[in-house]
């Protein structure tokens, strides 16, 4: 099960009063652990950034200039995330900045069925309580003391914990994982198979089963002979 933990950072809060997208990255989960493949990108907004956004993520107009627009890396961004599911923190914002700025450069909209937005799980579970990122991080017991200013590769990480706190507790590997450096996937690269791994016991650990089987359970059912309804054969 592939899915990919996204965020973006933009001019402001409306795309359809013409705030911009400044920042996308996603990190990528496999089977609900982080593979440590992440795709981030600063943009170039074609307008000015406003002090208030600034104070928010801390990109300024220096921050962007000469950065690509969004057209030149939609197409990197939609191989990244293919065809998983898309969670995000308050994933409708994230979407309709994603949305719009697809349409500029003529691609289709993201299929709203793939989005999963983890701030409505979180009131959810947390009713009438704060359920932003940094506050269901200090509640489910996520480290996020290197969080200064808004950081959407940080971000996602972040969130990936918590969501995976979310969905039944941190799974085997991910506090590792998470804090290890994002690797940038190469989108130049085909995207590398996974295929599934058939693991065959030795004979050494099927006699080891047996003798551990028989001294534990007695009458297997699985050892008997199949039963036979009367009249067949």
């Amino acid at each position: 099960m592939r899915q990919i933990v996204l965020d973006t950072e933009t001019t402001g809060l409306d795309p359809l009063t013409g705030d911009r997208v400044i920042e996308v990255a996603a990190v990528e989960l496999f089977n609900l652990l982080p593979t440590g493949e992440a795709f981030h990108s600063v943009i170039d907004p074609e307008r000015d950034i406003p002090a208030e956004a600034s104070r928010i993520h801390g990109f300024t107009n220096g921050d962007v200039a000469g950065k690509p627009k969004f057209a030149a890396i939609a197409d990197q961004l939609l191989k990244f995330l293919g065809d998983a599911d898309i969670i995000a923190h308050n994933a409708p914002f994230d979407f309709g900045f994603l949305d719009a700025e697809l349409f500029r450069c003529q691609r289709p909209p993201l299929d709203r069925r793939r989005m999963i937005d983890s701030l409505a799980m979180a009131k959810t579970r947390f009713p009438g309580m704060p359920n932003n990122l940094d506050a269901l991080c200090r509640r489910l017991g996520v480290d996020n003391s290197m969080r200064g200013n808004h950081n959407a590769v940080l971000d996602c990480q972040l969130l990936a914990q918590v969501y995976l706190e979310m969905m039944g507790g941190k799974q085997p590997g991910l506090e590792l994982a998470a804090k290890s450096a994002p690797r940038m996937v190469n989108l130049d690269v085909e995207t590398v198979e996974r295929d599934a791994v058939l693991i065959t016991p030795s004979a050494e650990a099927l006699a080891a089963h047996e003798v551990f089987v028989s001294g534990k359970i007695k009458e297997a059912l699985w050892l008997k002979p199949p039963f036979t309804p009367e009249g067949t054969s």
